[in-house]
């Protein structure tokens, strides 16, 4: 068995180890016994994804500067900027409408505004809203300091001052040289301790599902069985439609691609975070075929504008809180809802609880009662598991089929094209 492969059977071990012993305490323990419980095992979870984080500015900085200098030519830079920007607003539009569409389906909110389960509409969610108008997006794109938005893990932020830099450095030619080798080694040694780091993920995947299942106990599941159940259908729907959308550009290699990002999806599955499986994506979409360049340019891009399971969950909870308080919206009202989380939810790439802010701010312009958030607050966590999951698979085939028009995409590797240090 390979590292790859005992690693993710070792996170898979981690997870159900987790769920029991979640299980048992919150079974056998006080609420205050719990708490302290899941407040222990949430040190642990905090301290793996700030390892993480610590490694994704350099990696993403090294990884694209030398990407965009090696490819030399500032036009095939905007080419595939274009490409890659298509297919993420095309893959938004998808994500969106289909929560919208299942969620009018299924109408979960009914159940709930029948039983009068719902909060009062004056009670406050903890959520702070933020509204992301167009010029907060458009001046947050470009970084004040380039250590303000590393120290701050801004990825869009550093993709925009990185393609600016690689840009100048092919630019000057020769004399960059030097530059641009240590700033190649730089990735190799991020990557090599990216391997370090990832040895850890399956005691952190131990701690995040012990402690939310200790705190908020199986019993959450039950609770909200009917609505989980039908986001993830939404989910594994989505799953199906952007693998077939995948397949008709890359044809039946789509498979092989799914099968490398088994490892970061489960990772990002367990920790509830896609930002901790970055490395480990950008080494699996490599060992597919897609040249380090290509790969290192448009997974930041992507991490910041193709959030497709964060995407679908604004629609499917925004009109699900509106059902569960019996207001109707109107196909014209929920078609501009669907606009406007299509504006908002690029900007929540690195935000704690993200999709929530979204929906927080996207309630108060339509009047719908912002307390509705705290019907979701106790399941978040799983269901931003499934989200985080499927972020990892939409950015994965999105990278792979720019490459595919890009004429990048090669034969698979055992190896990514740069590998961590031997």
């Amino acid at each position: 068995m390979n590292n790859r492969n005992r690693l993710t059977t070792y996170i898979m071990i981690a997870l159900v180890i987790g769920i029991v012993v979640g299980y048992l305490v919150n079974a056998n323990s006080d609420t205050a016994g719990a708490q302290s419980f899941s407040d222990a095992m949430s040190l642990i979870t905090t301290l793996f994804l700030r390892l993480i984080k610590m490694i994704i500015a350099p990696l993403v900085f090294a990884t694209l500067v030398v990407g965009i200098a090696k490819m030399g030519d500032a036009k095939e830079v905007g080419r595939i900027g274009v490409k890659a920007l298509g297919w993420f607003v095309i893959a938004s539009i998808i994500s969106l409408s289909l929560g919208l569409v299942l969620v009018n389906i299924f109408r979960p909110g009914d159940a709930l505004f029948a039983a009068g389960m719902m909060p009062p509409i004056g009670a406050e969610s903890g959520i702070t809203t933020t509204s992301l108008t167009m010029k907060d997006f458009i001046t947050h794109l470009v970084p004040v300091s380039i250590a303000d938005g590393m120290a701050k893990n801004e990825i869009l932020q550093i993709v925009v001052f990185s393609v600016f830099f690689g840009t100048a450095a092919a630019a000057v030619g020769a004399r960059a040289t030097p530059l641009i080798d240590a700033i190649d080694g730089v990735a190799h040694v991020m990557l090599k301790l990216t391997g370090y780091v990832m040895n850890f993920a399956p005691i952190a995947v131990f701690a995040a599902v012990a402690g939310i299942i200790a705190k908020s106990g199986l019993g959450v599941l039950s609770t909200y069985g009917i609505f989980m159940a039908q986001f993830y259908f939404g989910i594994a729907l989505l799953w199906v439609v952007l693998i077939g959308i995948g397949m008709a550009f890359i044809g039946p290699r789509i498979m092989r691609l799914i099968s490398e990002l088994r490892g970061p999806t489960l990772l990002a599955f367990s920790t509830a975070s896609s930002e901790a499986a970055f490395p480990k994506t950008l080494e699996a979409l490599e060992r597919f075929g897609v040249k380090n360049r290509l790969a290192s340019f448009v997974l930041p891009i992507g991490y910041s504008f193709n959030l497709d399971g964060s995407m679908m969950y604004c629609t499917f909870a925004a009109v699900f809180i509106a059902q569960a308080y019996g207001i109707e919206l109107s196909m014209s009202t929920q078609i501009t809802m669907m606009l406007v989380l299509m504006l908002t939810s690029k900007g929540m790439a690195g935000v704690p609880r993200a999709s929530l802010v979204v929906i927080a701010a996207t309630l108060s312009q339509f009047k719908i009662p912002e307390a509705g958030l705290l019907l979701l607050l106790a399941i978040d966590h799983f269901l931003d598991m499934a989200r985080s999951a499927t972020n990892v698979i939409g950015n994965g085939i999105a990278t792979a089929v720019v490459a595919k028009w890009e004429g990048d995409l090669g034969e698979p590797n055992k190896e990514p094209s740069v590998a961590p240090l031997r």
